[in-house]
């Protein structure tokens, strides 16, 4: 996709891997020769705690990391749709982990996104990529970057002494970007 700008929020609590996600787009732009900020903030207690970060994908440098209206939030849980949903901008996009959230929209100017992140995490055997679900769901959503960049940035992160967390993160990247491309989320 050719972005002037794009700013990312991604929420959830401490340990759905809300950071992680953050680093990963960061690191696909970075590769892409994007312009790119990251800014992750989270509570003392960490896990268990609310946790968000700010990602800002531009082809020019960016002005500031720090977003009020982003373009996009991913949001892990029902808590962050709730945090975030009023503050995104018109016309932008809400992904919402529908596995954790069962509310309503509040508005109609922007696009409602659902991945049952957990479900498809759960079928393929791996509850905790859950993250990596909705994070290839996104990219295949938004194209802001490349599906390729994503498996290239999960391969570097896990080592060859984990080749089954790499095989399982691989599959997760799959299903999300298929999950994407079925009719009803078109």
């Amino acid at each position: 996709m050719t972005v002037k700008e794009a700013s990312i929020i991604i929420s959830g609590y401490g340990g759905q891997g809300v950071l992680f996600i953050g680093m990963a787009i960061s690191n696909c732009a970075m590769d892409e020769n994007k312009y790119v900020t990251w800014m992750p903030s989270y509570g003392a207690e960490m896990r268990g705690g609310t946790a968000n970060c700010t990602v800002v994908i531009a082809n020019d440098e960016v002005a500031s990391p720090y977003q009020t209206n982003p373009d996009y939030v991913i949001a892990l849980n029902a808590q962050s749709v709730e945090k975030f949903e009023m503050k995104i901008k018109s016309g932008g996009t809400l992904i919402v982990n529908s596995s954790l959230y069962k509310g309503h929209e509040k508005r109609t100017d922007i696009n409602y996104v659902y991945i049952p992140a957990n479900e498809i995490a759960a079928k393929i055997g791996e509850i905790k990529c859950a993250n990596v679900v909705m994070l290839s769901a996104f990219i295949e959503k938004t194209k802001i970057v490349k599906i390729e960049s994503l498996k290239k940035v999960i391969r570097n992160v896990i080592t060859a002494s984990k080749a089954k967390l790499l095989e399982i993160n691989e599959l997760a990247i799959q299903k999300g970007s298929e999950y994407i491309r079925l009719p009803i989320c078109n």
